[in-house]
């Protein structure tokens, strides 16, 4: 398990880095949660990334300053603040999964026919087990 950790980081840290973009890794995957779950509030957000609500405050304020995210007061309570995915925000999220897809795509074409659908079965019964919401928009296609 290891060892597959390390190659999809691999794959993850060379799609970032295909875009240009300087983002770290734990900011886009702010930018994921916030694409697939919808705007949060700070708190909400920090929960679903495992940090503190001060953490995720900081974090998002960087990525405000990028022009990825946005900030604006929740409408039922104007104490709280929510953030969404900017339009530039979109376009990188997007952009990073084409690149990740491919890339998984030809790793998975590596594997024997016999053996990808129990990969492939495995690996989602693990996202499941982790609580990874799915992403119907951004299906792989493997559906086996």
């Amino acid at each position: 398990m290891l060892s597959a950790s390390r190659v999809l980081v691999a794959i993850a840290a060379r799609s970032l880095a295909d875009v240009g973009e300087e983002v770290t890794l734990t900011q886009y995957r702010s930018l994921v949660v916030l694409a697939s779950r919808g705007p949060q509030r700070v708190a909400a957000l920090a929960e679903a990334l495992a940090v503190t609500p001060p953490t995720a405050s900081r974090m998002c304020e960087r990525l405000v300053k990028k022009g990825l995210v946005t900030r604006r007061a929740d409408r039922r309570d104007r104490r709280q603040v929510r953030v969404a995915l900017s339009p530039a925000g979109r376009r990188l999220v997007d952009a990073v999964t084409a690149r990740r897809r491919a890339e998984i795509e030809q790793l998975v074409a590596s594997i024997p026919d016999d053996s990808r659908g129990g990969v492939v079965a495995a690996v989602r019964h693990l996202s499941e087990t982790a609580g990874e919401v799915p992403e119907q928009d951004w299906s792989t296609g493997w559906d086996l």
